[in-house]
């Protein structure tokens, strides 16, 4: 039978009940998204298999049914924010073993309001001073420089300004009377100071230390290993391994300084959070993720991705040049990959990458195809294909693979 999207989605329901990746859903929860009208096909947006991973532009995960279920259950009452914010927050923080959590408008949202805590911490008068009149608070934070990303921009908008080093010697003299935070990049492939020694430095100085772990997990044990080191705040990405709403994300750490994250958050007016709104059925969204994260084992995740892996893998038996292997990256999005290399001078990555897209269904392959290298311990993919299979939904590894075969066999 030709792998289609009306194949796939004619069985894929009861696999989605077979499958303890995915967990169940109450029948009310399968019935109402049975009833669902499809706006995407009303407003004309694409549908598209992802083999790329957890990427914000591609909407990153699909919740679990059981996550889905809690969210539309949520939607039906009002509630007081501030009190389910609380309990929420209570509920994580027993769960993932440390003092306080706040739910956030993402991670890059976390980066802010964790900065935004750091600068105010005992100071609640001066939340509304964020960003532009910071001269009377400490507003100086230090950064390897090799840690310098493109989501940094979230703490500047706190009005800080950063003090990059590159040794442990300038890292130790970085220090001033204006030092409110140390900040490190948990997926960095650059750096020379260790996440041990960073912790150490900061607290000899009276300093917080804060980690952006936005896109590492699993394993399931860094949720508290950060925070358990010595972090004084982690932020977590909701919408990526965790497979909760997309819109979420996680702030870990003191409970003085998640009091104080909560003063610049939304509803608060006059701070740098009011538009970072969470909404009621994002709070539960993210407590249901974390309750199913919790249930699943890195085993088990790691097995059934491997075994997507393969089956992709399988589908390009017999086409003459190909080759592959599957790897994990060290740290971010640690799962694995299929790595496939070719003759490429027949068709470019690219080109393939291309193919895959404008194809029914459409398929995205991971960003790292066909470029020199890849972010977050992905490899050189300049003559490549590079498979992400771990958000991918039931059957869909055979669509994938069955596609990748036709657009390569017809370049040999």
């Amino acid at each position: 039978m030709p792998a289609t999207r009306r194949n796939f989605f004619s069985w894929t329901r009861n696999a989605l009940a077979a499958s303890g990746l995915l967990g169940t859903a109450p029948a009310t929860a399968q019935a109402a998204a049975a009833s669902g009208a499809d706006y995407y096909g009303k407003l004309g947006v694409t549908k598209i298999i992802n083999a790329a991973g957890t990427y914000t532009a591609l909407t990153a995960s699909i919740m679990p049914p059981q996550v889905q279920a809690a969210v539309a259950e949520a939607a039906r009452h009002p509630v007081r924010l501030a009190e389910l914010q609380q309990k929420a927050g209570e509920h994580i923080a027993r769960r993932l073993k440390c003092e306080a959590a706040l739910v956030s408008a993402g991670a890059a949202s976390a980066l802010t309001l964790g900065t935004a805590a750091c600068m105010t911490v005992g100071n609640k008068q001066a939340v509304s001073l964020l960003p532009l009149e910071t001269s009377s608070l400490k507003n100086e934070v230090i950064i390897q420089k090799g840690h310098r990303y493109g989501y940094d921009h979230a703490i500047k908008n706190c009005g800080i300004r950063f003090v990059e080093v590159d040794t442990l010697d300038q890292y130790e003299k970085a220090f001033s009377g204006r030092t409110v935070m140390c900040h490190f990049f948990n997926a960095a492939e650059q750096g020379q100071i260790s996440r041990e020694k960073w912790i150490e430095v900061a607290h000899r100085h009276g300093v917080p230390c804060f980690n952006d772990a936005a896109a590492d997990v699993p394993p399931i044990s860094n949720l508290w290993n950060y925070t358990q080191m010595g972090f004084d705040l982690v932020t977590f990405s909701g919408g990526k391994g965790l497979r909760g709403p997309q819109n979420a994300g996680l702030l870990l750490g003191r409970k003085d300084l998640i009091e104080a994250a909560t003063w610049s958050n939304s509803p608060h007016d006059e701070t740098v959070g009011r538009g970072m709104k969470v909404a009621k059925e994002q709070i539960i969204g993210m407590v249901a993720a974390i309750d199913w994260y919790l249930e699943q084992t890195d085993e088990g995740m790691q097995a059934e991705f491997r075994r997507r892996a393969e089956r992709v893998a399988a589908a390009l038996k017999g086409i003459p040049g190909v080759q592959h292997e599957i790897f994990v990256p060290p740290l971010a999005n640690a799962v694995p990959h299929l790595l496939i290399r070719y003759d490429h001078t027949r068709i470019p990555p690219l080109e393939v990458a291309e193919r895959m897209r404008k194809g029914t269904p459409s398929v995205e392959l991971n960003p790292a195809t066909g470029h020199k290298s890849g972010s977050a311990g992905l490899p050189n993919a300049e003559d490549a294909i590079i498979v992400g299979v771990w958000m991918l939904q039931p059957g869909e590894d055979a669509i994938v693979g069955q596609r990748l075969r036709e657009v390569l066999k017809a370049a040999v």
